[in-house]
Order: C-alpha cells, then sequence, then structure tokens
C-alpha cells in the first residue's frame, strides 16, 4: 500500500479525529486542523501514538476565511500535495424559526457552508490529480429537525454546491462526495447547550431506530475511508447515508 496525504478539518474531536485515526493506523501522512491550540496539540500526540502514519496539525478556523487562506498559504510554502480532503469542521446551534438570530445563522453558514467552499477553492493548488473530497453532511438534509433550520440548509447549501463543483474540477481530477451521518454522539450535543441528562436520553430514544442504538463516529469511518480511496474513483456527488435506519 502506498502512502497518501490527507487532510482533515475539525479533527480535534468526533468524526474528524476517528477519521485521522483511521487514516494514520494504515499508515498515511494525516494533516489535522482545528482552531483551538490545546486540543489540537493533544489530538496530534494521540494520533501520533495510533499507527505508524505521521501527523501534521495547523491552527484553522472554518469559519475565519482569513485562517483558511493562511493554512492553505503555509501547505503551499511547504510543497505540500494532497491525494484528500475532508470537509469535516461544523457547528449546530439548535434555535426555533421563531426565534432564530442573526448571528447564529451567519455563524452557522459561515462554518458549515462558507468554511467547506473555500477551504475547497484555497487548497486547489495543493490537491493531486486525482484527489478526493468528502463533505461530512448530515441526514438533517433530508429528514426535518424541529430548531435544526439554519443547520440543514447550511449542509445542503453545500451538497448544491458540490453537484456543480464535480463538473468544473472535473478537468483536475477533482471527485466530491459526501456522507450523511444520523444522530451520531459527539461533542456536538454538549456544544449545542444539551445537559448530560438530555443527551442520555437522547442515546436512550435512538434504541428505537433499527440498529438498535446511537450512532458513534466509528461507525462513519469506514463511509470516510471508501470514499477517500481509490475504489470510489467512479463516485461523483454522491450521499451515503449513514443513520442507521432512522430516516426510513
Amino acid at each position: 500500500m502506498s502512502q497518501k496525504h490527507y487532510l482533515v478539518t475539525g479533527a480535534t474531536a468526533g468524526i474528524g479525529l476517528a477519521t485521522a485515526r483511521s487514516l494514520v493506523s494504515a499508515g498515511h501522512k494525516v494533516t489535522i486542523t482545528g482552531r483551538d491550540q490545546a486540543r489540537l496539540r493533544s489530538a496530534a500526540a494521540a494520533l501520533a501514538e495510533a499507527g505508524s502514519g505521521e501527523v501534521v496539525s495547523l491552527m484553522c478556523d472554518s469559519g475565519d476565511l482569513n485562517q483558511i487562506r493562511a493554512m492553505a498559504q503555509s501547505l503551499q510554502q511547504a510543497r505540500v500535495r494532497l491525494d484528500g480532503l475532508v470537509l469535516n469542521a461544523g457547528i449546530f446551534f439548535p434555535q426555533m424559526f421563531s426565534e432564530m438570530t442573526e448571528e447564529n445563522f451567519d455563524q452557522t453558514m459561515a462554518v458549515n457552508h462558507k468554511g467547506p467552499f473555500f477551504s475547497l477553492q484555497a487548497l486547489l493548488p495543493v490537491l493531486n490529480n486525482p484527489a478526493s473530497v468528502v463533505f461530512i453532511s448530515s441526514v438533517a438534509v433530508r429528514k426535518a429537525f424541529a430548531s435544526a433550520a439554519v443547520y440543514s440548509a447550511s449542509k445542503a447549501a453545500f451538497e448544491g454546491a458540490t453537484r456543480v463543483l464535480n463538473l468544473e474540477l472535473a478537468e483536475r481530477g477533482i471527485r466530491i462526495n459526501s456522507v450523511r451521518p444520523g444522530v451520531t454522539a459527539t461533542e456536538i450535543q454538549s456544544k449545542a447547550g444539551m445537559t448530560d441528562e438530555q443527551i442520555a436520553g437522547l442515546a436512550e430514544a435512538m434504541a428505537v431506530q433499527p440498529l438498535g442504538r446511537i450512532l458513534t463516529p466509528a461507525d462513519m469511518v469506514p463511509a470516510i475511508d471508501y470514499l477517500l480511496s481509490d475504489a470510489s474513483m467512479g463516485l461523483r456527488d454522491a450521499h451515503l447515508d449513514i443513520d442507521g435506519g432512522f430516516a426510513l
């Protein structure tokens, strides 16, 4: 197996960290990004012990276009060539439509739509031909959840863009596909303001779905690994729903 180089955004926890761990364990070189330096160092150290692949960490807030451009410039200066990109960084601040604030709207769109859009644009010079881009979307684009209108729209917006980008970037050998996680136990629940009791209740509620339990980041990794690999070469704008049957 030849070593490849992948970049995973928002890789200090959850699906991003699990994905980076899988890639490092397989012997690949992985660059991870995050917006908290201490958490980034901790994640990089843990990943370095997880496998034989090299780990590089870069500070980058996916909601800050200046940081995105600085991150991409540092990679160009280092003459980095990427074989794949996982656009994972995302936020979720639940709020009913009648109470939605402009701040919530703008911040969610900045990280979940504008962030991956301009991250991909900024990283075009360092992407190999061919290269695979995997967007971590959400089951919320096809199943309605109260208080998730902006979150759903932010994920659906980038999915809509990928249809066009797959055409525009075809000559560069870049393919873009998405994974749509269902309700997954990550830090996103606590960051959204849920209490430990509410999170436990959510996990209990998920026991009624066909899978019989709430999903974990590890459940997403095989699909992401597949989309990054050469085995997915024929896929463009595919959406893999890893939701445990929740949206049936």
